[in-house]
C-alpha cells in the first residue's frame, strides 16, 4: 500500500486527550482530514470551531465534527480517546469495566461506518480494550491495537538525554509490556547513539549505574501519575504520541514503535495485547518483532502479560 493522499483521520472523543490529538495532528499536518466526535453536541462544536480558526496556518484542509457518529464515514484510521477519566490514586486498570462497556456499544456502528479503517485505541487501560475491541470487533488484530508505550518511551528517551545530555532523538531506548505498572525498560537493546546503555560513559569517567537506570524507569513508570495529581489528566504528549502512529499508518512508514496488539505465540505469550516493537504501516501492525530479550526481561514480560490476562479474563474475553 502506498502514502494516503487524501487521508481522513477520525477522533471518538472531544475530551481533553481526543482535543489535545487532534490538535496535535492539525500542527504536524497528519492527515487532510480530521473528523471528530463526542456525544456533546456543544463540546464538540465548539472544539472544531476553535481548531478552524486555526487551520490557515496548518496543513490540513479541513476539520469537521459533530454529536452524529456518521462524521467518522470513510476515515481511514479511527482513534478512540473516549472513556471514563483516570482520577488520582486510581491505576489504569481501574477503568476497565466502564470503557469496555463504551466500546461494545461504538465498535459496531464504528465498524459500519469505516469499514476498512485502521483502529487505534488510547482509551485506558489501552491494552485491555485493545483485546476488548479486537474481539468486539472481529478484525485481525493488525488493525486495531493501541498506542501501547510509544509515550511511556518518549519519556523514558528525555530522561536518558537530560542525564546523559545528548538530544533525544540520539537515544534509542523504548519500554515494553503493559502500558502501566507492570511495565519496563527493555536496557538489553538501548543505545545511546551507537554505543548500548551499559557502555555509556557519564562526566565522571564511570557508565550508566545500574541502580540509576532503575531509577529512571520508575520515574517513567510513575509520570503519567505526577501529572494526573498536579494538573487532572494527561494531554498534550498523548496527543503528540497519537499523531506519531496515525502518522506512521497514513504515510505508509514501516516505522518501529512499541504498540500494543493482540500477541499470538510471541515468545509463548497469545490472547493478550502488549506493547513490543512493532512495524506500523498502512496496513496497521505489520509485524512484531522478536527482538532479544535477556532472561530478567524475559521474565518481566511473562508477569506483564500474565497481569493483563488476569484482567482480561474478569472481563470475560
Amino acid at each position: 500500500m502506498s502514502v494516503i493522499e487524501q487521508s481522513k483521520l477520525a477522533i471518538i472523543g472531544a475530551g481533553a486527550v481526543g482535543t489535545s490529538l487532534a490538535y496535535a495532528a492539525m500542527i504536524r499536518g497528519s492527515a487532510r482530514e480530521i473528523a471528530l466526535y463526542d456525544i456533546r453536541p456543544e463540546k464538540v462544536a465548539a472544539e472544531v470551531l476553535d481548531l478552524t480558526h486555526g487551520s490557515q496556518f496548518t496543513g490540513v484542509s479541513r476539520v469537521t465534527g459533530s454529536s452524529d457518529l456518521d462524521v467518522v464515514n470513510d476515515a481511514n484510521v479511527v482513534v478512540i480517546t473516549a472513556g471514563a477519566k483516570q482520577h488520582p490514586g486510581q491505576n489504569r486498570l481501574d477503568l476497565a469495566n466502564d470503557n469496555v462497556a463504551i466500546l461494545r456499544e461504538l465498535m459496531p456502528r464504528l465498524i459500519e461506518r469505516a469499514p476498512g479503517a485502521v483502529y487505534i485505541v488510547v482509551s485506558n487501560p489501552c491494552d485491555v480494550l485493545a483485546v476488548a475491541a479486537q474481539h468486539i470487533s472481529g478484525l485481525p488484530s493488525s488493525r486495531i491495537f493501541a498506542s501501547g508505550t510509544v509515550l511511556d518511551s518518549s519519556r523514558l528517551r528525555w530522561l536518558l538525554a537530560e542525564r546523559v545530555g545528548v538530544a533525544s532523538s540520539s537515544v534509542h531506548a523504548m519500554i515494553v509490556g503493559e502500558h502501566g505498572d507492570s511495565e519496563f525498560a527493555l536496557w538489553s537493546q538501548a543505545r545511546i547513539g551507537p554505543v548500548p546503555i551499559l557502555d555509556w560513559v557519564v562526566d565522571s569517567g564511570e557508565p550508566l549505574d545500574r541502580d540509576e537506570l532503575a531509577r529512571i524507569a520508575e520515574d517513567v513508570k510513575n509520570a503519567a501519575y505526577r501529572v494526573i495529581a498536579g494538573k487532572g489528566a494527561t494531554n498534550f504528549a498523548i496527543g503528540l504520541s497519537g499523531a506519531r502512529i496515525v502518522e506512521a499508518v497514513l504515510r505508509n512508514e514501516n516505522h518501529i514503535l512499541p504498540v500494543s496488539s493482540v500477541l499470538d505465540d510471541y515468545r509463548g505469550i497469545s490472547g493478550v495485547a502488549l506493547s513490543v516493537p512493532s512495524v506500523v504501516n498502512a496496513t496497521g501492525v505489520a509485524r512484531v518483532i522478536d527482538v532479544p530479550y535477556s532472561d530478567t526481561e524475559m521474565r518481566l514480560l511473562e508477569a506483564s502479560a500474565a497481569a493483563l490476562r488476569a484482567s482480561v479474563r474478569r472481563l470475560g474475553f
